[in-house]
């Protein structure tokens, strides 16, 4: 695989090394959000019944194909991680044997979307959270995080809420045996792919989760306020967050609307945010999703591997840490700086000589795509080198 930058709106001098936080958006995205906001605006009387429903469906079967789902009907589409997990909030009662449950495990630091949503839930069903600690150790750290969160799942844990690739540090956590642990005990496996789907591979009928629940606006390249999530069979009953006309039965056949039908569309269906056809965003975020199978993820993350592999030497040998590669993924690393930088200095200096990353406070985060080269990465070790 090749640099595409060519193909991305990023503003010229900039050496864009953030896609954790935000993607840059494709050009041929933007003119098809463009063209959504004009058949909006200039000729709504274009827009048809079926139009409702024709690409939201594309895109789900786009999703379903790109991390292994056999059924598409198993996809909604959301406009935020948080209304996601606002759907498990939501069917957290339905568990069996809830009222035996003792505690929803999570991981330290984790993203605050994945704490807040159950806060209610703990208090109603006499929960608590079961923060697993990274490892105080360097050495194998994601690989005994990993086995932290595997020995404290028990009878009494209701769900376990992680991600595939944490936010921070980069750690790559290994959900197959997570998820086989989950299913020996009766436990929800609820995973927040935000910072991996799209870039890393991921496989539903490998790993087998109960939810997966994606922003679209990081890896997935999409635009802001639209994402994805798979919901598995113990969702297939469950309670919406809201009541839309477009969750139900027949609801493609306009001259009928007023019948008033109480039946849900099959599986996730009844989970899609209201108005989802946004004739803007989906239109974009389709775009996006053909581009990702276009290009392959494999091709992605072995591409992000490429560009990394020296720079990512250089910085070690100047006295920075990285997670062992077998416990990290390519595109997002969580660098600890030697001690004798501080990172927001160190982040404020990159970004004076344009060069974007984020600093998460206990590491600096530098997450690069097909859009960036090897140079940018040794732009940023040349800044080190004068900074020590």
């Amino acid at each position: 695989m090749t640099n595409q930058k060519h193909l991305f709106s990023i503003e010229d001098g900039i050496t864009y090394l953030n896609g954790a936080a935000y993607s840059p958006t494709l050009k041929s995205s933007v003119e098809r959000g463009v063209e959504g906001i004009n058949l909006k605006a200039v000729s709504p009387f274009k827009i048809s019944g079926k139009d409702h429903f024709t690409l939201p469906e594309k895109v789900q079967k786009l999703f379903s194909k790109l991390v292994n789902i056999p059924d598409y009907q198993r996809v909604a589409i959301i406009p935020a991680v948080s209304y996601g997990m606002a759907v498990v909030a939501n069917n957290i009662h339905r568990l069996p044997n809830i009222s035996d449950k003792k505690h929803i495990i999570q991981i330290q630091d984790e993203f605050p979307n994945n704490v807040y949503a159950f806060d209610r839930v703990c208090q109603i069903h006499a929960l608590t959270y079961k923060t697993i600690a990274k490892p105080d150790v360097l050495e194998n750290r994601g690989k005994l995080w990993s086995e932290y969160i595997l020995e404290a799942i028990s009878t009494e844990t209701a769900m376990v809420v992680m991600p595939h690739i944490h936010w921070i540090y980069g750690v790559k956590f290994d959900l197959v045996v997570i998820s086989k642990r989950c299913k020996e005990v009766g436990a929800l496996l609820i995973i927040d792919g935000t910072q991996s789907v799209g870039a890393l591979d991921f496989d539903v009928e490998k790993i087998n989760p109960d939810a997966l629940i994606c922003a679209g606006y990081k890896w997935l390249l999409g635009p802001y306020a639209i994402g994805l999530a798979y919901f598995g069979e113990f969702f297939d009953d469950g309670v919406p967050v809201e009541e839309s006309w477009m969750h139900r039965v027949e609801s493609d056949n306009f001259a009928q609307l007023i019948r008033y039908e109480r039946a849900y569309k099959p599986k996730a269906q009844r989970y899609n945010i209201g108005e989802h056809s946004n004739f803007i965003l989906m239109p974009m975020l389709e775009d996006a999703l053909s581009k990702l199978l276009e290009w392959g993820v494999d091709n992605i993350q072995n591409y992000a591997q490429s560009i990394t592999q020296k720079p990512i030497k250089a910085l070690q040998e100047l006295g920075c840490w990285l997670e062992d590669e077998a416990y990290r993924a390519n595109h997002l690393l969580g660098i600890n700086l030697p001690s004798s930088i501080d990172n927001q200095a160190f982040t404020d200096k990159l970004l004076s000589n344009k060069i974007v990353i984020s600093n998460r406070g206990v590491a600096i985060r530098v997450s690069q795509n097909i859009y960036n080269t090897e140079e940018d990465l040794w732009t940023l070790v040349d800044i080190l080198k004068v900074s020590l």
